[in-house]
């Protein structure tokens, strides 16, 4: 997908880098975004399931406000609104920071001079005023030093891991059950903490579910290695952490925290809402709904087992350029403005054809209360059937490509218990000429999930055993991924 052109700038930095108003920049973020979406889901052997997340995450509480400030031909409200946009999608994090900096400079625009210097990270306090555990932040030997008299890390348990593509490069998250060298308050949590670990241009990963019990975590100049009981290994360039402990405050560096961090009522804890200055018509209002609820849609690619649902490249074709064209819409001269942005929703309905029409009908239909603006009926994207022995299958595929493959513990839920679970989620090959297919399937209390970096080499040999609504096995790569289990798979394959 080619990026749409960039408005004119009105002036350039000494980079070469454009130095741009702030509307067009916001719009900008937005094409890029679709852009990026596009992307990352173009091949589903290289699916890039964090990237479309990410991107399209952006958009929750900043679609509307863009649409406020390009719903104005008055210029200087209209760059007021961008501005107020682009300062409060900033100052969310320093990762979402970095990437509209990224972005914004590949469509040619420097976001620098729009944005005050990045406030101090300090850390917060919960509902109870006690101090909570930091943002993520790189796994270095300070860390770890760190990390080891308030954590048991050689009775840690495996409770998930999650080895995925993304693009080119590999990512795995490893989830550790740790026990708590300190003593928490009377009543509080007696499980174990939870050290979360995630890897990216992962090289080396070697897992075996027979072997969970014990962890080691190794920065060293090269990158990180983290072993796994006798066998397991994961190896990558870089790493971060973050611990999900509702009692670290009582840890010795939970306590540390305390000394340095202001009590809960002298700041504020709670971000505050995204700029809602300037009203929409009605048809805009809608375009803007309309677009919120399709981001929304991609982004539920988030769970995996959504991942295969979601019409990504289609949506992307049809939302392609938006951002420019929702600047163009708003700028109509105010007694034609509300038919630009009528003509802009039926001209995206006519772009998505049939399917995608109806679908953003209901969209329209259920989030802005308008029947009158796409004639079309509501359509059900379909999900994959659960699989039965009545249920007529093809023959599975010979040969599969993996990207995503992962396994959790059995674990206790509100009101439900949650058994073991692996996940795959594999590109299939399609019709001669079409495009890879993605598929995510599924089994629960697998007794066999064998996983080594080589399954993810490319398209593989891909074996089944057995019946897919009950004991069976899957093997890619002859053993360098192998799950078995007595419960059959949620999908079959094909």
């Amino acid at each position: 997908m080619t990026p749409p052109a960039a408005p004119q700038p009105s002036g350039v930095s000494p980079e070469g880098v454009n130095a741009a108003p702030a509307m067009a920049v916001l719009a900008a973020l937005l094409d890029r975004s679709v852009v990026r979406i596009a992307e990352a889901a173009a091949d589903a052997r290289w699916y890039d399931r964090e990237a479309i997340r990410a991107a399209s995450d952006v958009w929750d509480n900043n679609l509307f406000p863009l649409f406020r400030a390009a719903h104005s031909a008055h210029a200087h409200k209209r760059e007021r609104r961008a501005l107020a946009a682009l300062t409060w999608m900033a100052g969310i994090s320093e990762r979402r920071r970095g990437w509209m900096t990224e972005q914004a400079a590949l469509a040619g625009y420097d976001i620098g001079p729009l944005l005050s210097p990045a406030a101090p990270y300090v850390p917060g306090r919960d509902y109870r005023g006690h101090v909570m555990a930091p943002l993520p932040r790189p796994v270095t030997r300070e860390c770890v030093e760190e990390l080891l008299p308030d954590y048991d890390l050689s009775a840690a348990e495996v409770s998930h891991l999650r080895v995925e593509r993304a693009g080119r490069d590999l990512t795995a998250l490893l989830q550790l059950a740790v026990p708590r060298r300190f003593a928490v308050e009377e009543g509080g949590a007696a499980d174990p903490a939870l050290l979360n670990i995630a890897l990216d241009r992962v090289t080396e990963a070697t897992f075996d579910l027979s072997d969970l019990r014990g962890a080691v975590l190794d920065p060293r100049a090269d990158g990180i290695a983290v072993s796994v009981g006798a066998g397991g290994r994961l190896r990558a360039d870089v790493a971060e952490y973050w611990c999900d402990d509702r009692s670290w405050h009582r840890s010795a560096a939970g306590r540390r925290a305390d000394a340095v961090t202001p009590p809960r009522g002298q700041r504020s804890d709670r971000p505050d809402p995204p700029p809602q200055d300037g009203e929409l018509g009605p048809d805009a209002h809608a375009a803007a709904v309309l677009l919120r609820h399709v981001m929304w849609e991609i982004r539920t690619v988030r769970y995996p087992g959504h991942a295969d649902r979601v019409p990504v490249r289609d949506l992307c074709r049809v939302f392609e350029g938006a951002g420019a064209a929702i600047v163009a819409a708003g700028s109509a001269p105010r007694a034609d403005r509300e038919a630009a942005f009528r003509d802009l929703i039926r001209a995206w309905a006519d772009r998505g054809g049939p399917v995608l029409a109806r679908m953003f009908a209901h969209i329209l239909r259920s989030g802005a209360g308008r029947d009158d603006l796409i004639g079309a009926g509501e359509d059900r994207v379909g999900a994959p059937s659960p699989l039965t022995e009545a249920t007529r299958r093809p023959e599975p595929p010979r040969s599969a490509a993996l990207v995503m493959a992962a396994w959790t513990a059995a674990r206790a839920g509100y009101r439900t218990e949650h058994p073991a679970e692996a996940q795959l989620q594999l590109a299939l090959p399609a019709e001669p000429g079409a495009p890879w297919r993605l598929r995510t399937l599924s089994c629960a209390e697998p007794h066999a999930f064998r996983l080594a970096v080589t399954a993810f080499q490319g398209p593989g040999e891909l074996a089944r055993t057995g019946k897919a609504t009950g004991p069976s096995s899957l093997d890619l790569h002859q053993g360098a991924l192998y799950v078995a289990t007595e419960q059959g798979w949620s999908a079959a394959v094909g």
